[in-house]
C-alpha cells in the first residue's frame, strides 16, 4: 500500500509539472511567475491554518497541495490565440474579452479530468483554482461573479498570492511596484476584491513574501 501511494503521488507530480510546463510554454513570463506565486500561497495557507477558524479546513494536506496546484491556474490560457495572449502591450476591450476566458476554459478542462478520476483531490483544487482566481469576494469578478464563500477557499488564498506578484512584476504595458504599493493596494482591496481573512494573513507574512521574492529576483524583474 506504500509503495502504491508513492507510486501515486510520483505520477500526480509528474502530471501538474508536465501542465504547468504546457502552460509556461505558450508565455515567457510564466515560469518566474509560478515559481513564486506557489511559494507565496504556500505562505498565506500555512499562515490562515494556526487560526482557529481554518484549523479543520486548511490541514497540512491542504498547504501541500495548494503549492502542488497553484501553478496549473493559467493552464487555461493554451486556449488563448497568439495576437491575444503574446502582444507587446495592454490589452484592447475585446482583446480583455478573449484573454477572460482562460478562466473557464482551465476550469472546464480540469474538471473533464476530475469526473474520470473522481477522488483525485489535486484535480479539484486545480479546477477550483483555474476558474476561481479572477473571482471577487464583492462579486464582480469573472467567469461567474460568486462572491464571498462562493468562491472556493484555495482560489481566495491563490488570488492574493497572483495579484501581489503581479502587482510587483515588471510587464510590457507597467513597471514594477515595490512591496509597500503593492501591499496598500491589496489592503485597499480587503472585502472587495479579496477575501479580508486572506488579506489579514498576507499582513502577517508580508516579511516571508519579500524574502520569497528578493530569493527570486535574481531570475525574475521584481521590485521590493
Amino acid at each position: 500500500r506504500t509503495a502504491e501511494r508513492i507510486l501515486s503521488m510520483e505520477t500526480r507530480d509528474l502530471a501538474i509539472f508536465a501542465m504547468a510546463k504546457l502552460a509556461e510554454s505558450r508565455d515567457p513570463e510564466t515560469g518566474a511567475h509560478l515559481e513564486r506565486v506557489r511559494k507565496y500561497s504556500q505562505r498565506l495557507a500555512a499562515e490562515m491554518s494556526t487560526v482557529e477558524k481554518f484549523r479543520s479546513v486548511i490541514t497540512p494536506g491542504f498547504v501541500r497541495l495548494i503549492f502542488l496546484t497553484s501553478p496549473l491556474h493559467d493552464i487555461g490560457k493554451v486556449s488563448i490565440p497568439d495576437h491575444v495572449l503574446l502582444k507587446p502591450g495592454r490589452l484592447d476591450d475585446r482583446e480583455f474579452e478573449i484573454m477572460k476566458t482562460h478562466a473557464q476554459a482551465g476550469a472546464d478542462t480540469l474538471d473533464k479530468a476530475l469526473r474520470q478520476h473522481p477522488k483525485a483531490e489535486f484535480l479539484r483544487m486545480a479546477r477550483d483554482i483555474a476558474g476561481g482566481h479572477h473571482e471577487r469576494y464583492d462579486g464582480g469578478g469573472y467567469p461567474n461573479g460568486l462572491a464571498g464563500q462562493e468562491i472556493p477557499l484555495s482560489a481566495r488564498v491563490f488570488s492574493v498570492a497572483d495579484v501581489y506578484d503581479a502587482l510587483i512584476s515588471r510587464r510590457v504595458y507597467k513597471d514594477a511596484f515595490t512591496h509597500d504599493v503593492a501591499k496598500s493596494i491589496i489592503v485597499k482591496g480587503s472585502g472587495t476584491q479579496f477575501d479580508p481573512d486572506v488579506v489579514d494573513a498576507f499582513l502577517r507574512s508580508e516579511n516571508e513574501f519579500v524574502a520569497i521574492a528578493h530569493e527570486e529576483a535574481r531570475q525574475t524583474t521584481v521590485m521590493i
